[in-house]
């Protein structure tokens, strides 16, 4: 026969059982707030802990900062947006709004389901007709050619991407090791700072002719999967966009504890080790620090490169659009202006996650 005493411990053993899951779950919510705030999905971070039975009032105060204030900015922006474009007459008619500017996305993946139907069928009668030539004995005659239809909405996004990746690949591969030798060496930090100083303010449009020329000299022979003009705003990309990365790099090793440094040579450690083991290590929140500004001038610089070298991209996308002037161009355009901000967004949301991951530092 249970006692009092007895049934009043077995309910705190519960009560403590509860406790101890509520624990869990808020240090597994609390673990996952880093990752999520440097995607740009901290206002999540509430909404789990008040899901999880935490204190309403402080998560409450931490949603509103988080996600109402933006969403009413982002609104009150629209708004404006609606109620002032109608006012502006410009020569390709008023300035369109929201509600015209969403039809035009709505016509440009209609546009993108079309491509890719007619795409399909291309192959298809394609494969229809080799398949004929070789019953009719006559396969030498049968070709596969590619499609050359014009590239819908999504493939020219999905071709600056990769643009802009190729470029900023080549920027850090130059960037990193040269950021290091200065950071290392007084004397080669003396030697190129002037060179890093002179052509850091170079604009884009300046290198793209130089870039053009020497391209089209040594590049003769172009691929299919890496066309001339790709390469040209890719090098324009790289020219525009390493020298974040090269200064914060050279900062974040010369910024390094000087212990550290003494230590490896007290160890006798190799140079190659001492930059792996010890400079890169302590470096790194300042390296990820000039990635993620290199790839945001490298996004910039991107759109002004394709406009000019025509590489079939987000930039030749909007110079057709100015070029063809019909109703539609100016809100497709600024589909366009649009998309390159949301685009750019997500890039700095990777970097800020990558940089959380590997540096182990909070990141907005």
């Amino acid at each position: 026969m249970s006692t009092a005493s007895d049934f009043m411990g077995h309910e705190l053993s519960l009560a403590e059982r509860r406790a101890i899951r509520q624990e869990k779950r808020m240090v597994r919510i609390s673990r996952a707030a880093g990752p999520l705030t440097a995607i740009g999905l901290g206002w999540s971070v509430p909404l789990m802990k008040m899901a999880a039975g935490d204190d309403p009032r402080s998560n409450l105060s931490a949603l509103w900062k988080g996600l109402i204030v933006p969403l009413v900015g982002i609104l009150a922006f629209l708004a404006a947006w609606a109620a002032l474009a109608p006012q502006v007459q410009t020569s390709l008619g008023t300035v369109p709004g929201p509600v015209q500017v969403w039809q035009q996305v709505e016509g440009l993946y209609a546009d993108h389901q079309r491509g890719r139907e007619d795409r399909a069928e291309f192959y298809e009668r394609q494969e229809a007709r080799n398949a004929k030539l070789v019953e009719q004995g006559m396969a030498d005659r049968a070709k596969i050619r590619a499609y050359t239809g014009a590239p819908t909405y999504p493939e020219q996004i999905f071709t600056s991407l990769k643009t802009v990746f190729l470029g900023f690949l080549l920027a850090t591969i130059i960037a990193v090791p040269v950021g290091i030798a200065c950071g290392l060496s007084s004397t080669v930090n003396g030697a190129l700072n002037p060179l890093i100083q002179i052509f850091k303010p170079v604009s884009p449009l300046a290198w793209l002719p130089i870039v053009t020329m020497i391209v089209s000299a040594l590049y003769a022979n172009a691929s299919d999967a890496l066309p001339k003009s790709m390469v040209v705003s890719a090098i324009t990309v790289t020219l525009c966009s390493l020298w974040p990365t090269l200064i914060n790099t050279s900062l974040g090793v010369a910024s390094i504890d000087k212990d550290l440094v003494n230590v490896g040579k007290v160890l006798q450690l190799s140079t190659s080790k001492t930059i792996t083991k010890l400079v890169l290590p302590s470096a790194m929140p300042l390296i990820f620090t000039g990635l993620r500004l290199s790839l945001g001038v490298g996004w910039m610089v991107l759109i002004a490169a394709e406009m000019l070298a025509q590489n079939p991209g987000l930039g030749k996308f909007v110079w057709d659009e100015f070029q063809n002037g019909s109703s539609d161009s100016l809100a497709r355009i600024i589909v366009a202006v649009i998309t390159i901000g949301i685009v750019g967004f997500i890039l700095d949301r990777i970097m800020a996650a990558l940089q959380t991951a590997f540096t182990f530092s909070s990141t907005r």
